[in-house]
This record gives structure tokens, C-alpha cells and sequence, in this order.
């Protein structure tokens, strides 16, 4: 994980994630378009333009929703030149499934 990760991060430690942490990240991934995001920036850093074109809000709520992302650690922001690019952290979201599965397997 990348330095200066957020918050909900605090909470995972060997992959696992403690019951704040997931709350947090769930409640990162409640709204569609946030997923949105996330999914769109596995495969490749985007814009924050780019992803702003993959939904109908204005730039400024994109904004905010990529903020809320940010904090909760499932998208890293990198800096190049003028632009911020955006990357899904798999290792988080790789964790999320991981307690959302464990969750279906206690007794």
C-alpha cells in the first residue's frame, strides 16, 4: 500500500480488514457512481476528466466523490505534470472482498 493511503487503512493490516475500516469502505462504495470509479480505474490510472465523463454529475461533485474515495484508500491519486491520475489500490478492494466473503462464512 502507498503511503499517505487513508483512513480505513488503518484498520487492515495483513489484508484483513477491522470492523471501522469496512464500515468506511463500505460506505466509500455505497454510491453507483463511486463504483463507477473504482472499476474504471483497475485496469489504468484515469483522469479525473476521464471519469468525470462516465457520469452525469457536474466536475465538482466528481470531485468530492473522488475525495471520499481517496480518504477511504481505494483510489490513489499520482500526479503527473498538470493532471491527476487516478488508480484503484486492488490490494483494499481485494480486502473489502475478503471481509464481505468472511461475512457469509461464520457461524
Amino acid at each position: 500500500m502507498s503511503a499517505g493511503s487513508g483512513s480505513a487503512l488503518r484498520g487492515l493490516e495483513n489484508s484483513v480488514l477491522d470492523e471501522a475500516g469496512l464500515d468506511e469502505l463500505l460506505r466509500a462504495l455505497s454510491h453507483l457512481d463511486r463504483r463507477v470509479f473504482v472499476r474504471a480505474c483497475l485496469s489504468e490510472a484515469r483522469a479525473a476528466g476521464d471519469l468525470a465523463e462516465l457520469s452525469s454529475l457536474a466536475l465538482a461533485s466528481v470531485s468530492e466523490h473522488l475525495k471520499v474515495l481517496r480518504k477511504a484508500g481505494l483510489l490513489v491519486l499520482e500526479k503527473r505534470g498538470r493532471y491527476r491520475m487516478y488508480r484503484t489500490d486492488s490490494a483494499v478492494l481485494r480486502a473489502v472482498v475478503q471481509a464481505i466473503t468472511a461475512l457469509g462464512e461464520q457461524d
